[in-house]
């Protein structure tokens, strides 16, 4: 068996309304230290979205997705956390706020592969 690294995760939720409360699943964040790894894996489910809120902005919610994605990938599409380490970029986008796209709570687990378990944790909880 291959040697196994916590790793952390946190989805990232939907909320057309912050007024209802009521939220799905679009996308999650996962950070593993000992790989320096950070990225998030995001699939907005239009119907969903519509049924929640038939007049839901689509493009800026794919924009807010698209921009978690780009500070988890750092450079200069993470804008001013571009300079921060995967750990700080991760805190930074978990930390609550009241906004359409959420993060929910932080979870742990054991990966030998990271990049894998993203995509895993996406097809399990998001599609």
């Amino acid at each position: 068996m291959s040697e196994r690294d916590v790793f952390e995760y946190a989805l990232l939720r939907v909320v057309p309304r912050v007024e209802r409360g009521e939220c799905f699943n679009a996308g999650v964040l996962v950070y593993c230290r000992a790989h320096s790894f950070v990225a998030a894996r995001t699939h907005l489910d239009e119907t969903k979205l519509k049924a929640l809120d038939p007049d839901a902005d689509v493009v800026g919610v794919r924009a807010a997705l698209r921009a978690v994605e780009g500070v988890c990938g750092g450079g200069e599409a993470a804008g001013q956390a571009a300079g921060d380490d995967a750990g700080r970029r991760f805190r930074w986008l978990i930390a609550p706020r009241s906004t359409v796209v959420q993060p929910g709570p932080v979870h742990t687990g054991l990966t030998a592969d990271p990049r894998a378990e993203a995509e895993r944790l996406l097809d399990l909880l998001v599609r």
